[in-house]
């Protein structure tokens, strides 16, 4: 993180590639869980150059905030993802974040995570279904994410999510870049 924040001008590929630990033939590039640093927009820029000329498809999991390093991100995107659950506050919240990011990123979807949670339904209703969500926020449905008993003991446990090669997220993510791949992120691509 700080030294994205403070890194000038031209980043070199493999540099970045082989400064960063891998998991799962995955290179992990994330923040540290130490003070909050912010990065200039310049600084991602470069970051964001030097792993798509790298690495293939580049994945950023961004803050709700659009700020203007969030917004560097967010033109170099092929495609972008809102999870959100299905419940109606959270797509309130979600259609403020959406309708900001659009500005920006031409392909942005909704990915939506059904109620439910470790103890059952959160009490807000039976939830909305995935097609309505995407219509609310105005977005193509990328995809409905079922919960995943046993996910969140997985990773205070250190096991990646999606790891259950059975679960929800894995199949979903199997789906998601098979077609992603084959029509819409190009290699090289970034999607967030």
């Amino acid at each position: 993180q700080r030294d994205a924040a403070e890194s000038r001008g031209r980043l070199g590929g493999v540099a970045l590639e082989e400064s960063l630990p891998r998991l799962h033939d995955v290179s992990v590039l994330s923040w540290d869980r130490g003070e909050s640093v912010l990065i200039p927009a310049d600084a991602m820029k470069s970051v964001l150059s030097a792993a798509r000329r790298r690495a293939g498809v580049v994945v950023v999991d961004l803050p709700r905030r659009v700020d203007e390093t969030v917004a560097e991100v967010l033109a170099q995107l092929d495609l972008g993802l809102v999870v959100v659950p299905a419940e109606l506050r959270a797509v309130a919240a979600a259609h403020r974040v959406s309708s900001r990011a659009r500005l920006v990123l031409r392909d942005l979807r909704a990915l939506v995570r059904t109620p439910g949670g470790p103890g059952g339904p959160r009490g807000y209703g039976p939830g909305l279904d995935e097609e309505e969500v995407a219509r609310l926020l105005g977005l193509s449905l990328a995809g409905e994410l079922p919960w995943e008993p046993g996910l969140l003991d997985d990773v205070d446990r250190g096991v990646p999510p999606g790891a259950r090669e059975t679960g929800a997220l894995a199949r979903f993510c199997r789906e998601f870049w098979a077609q992603a791949l084959n029509g819409g992120v190009s290699d090289g691509g970034v999607a967030a």
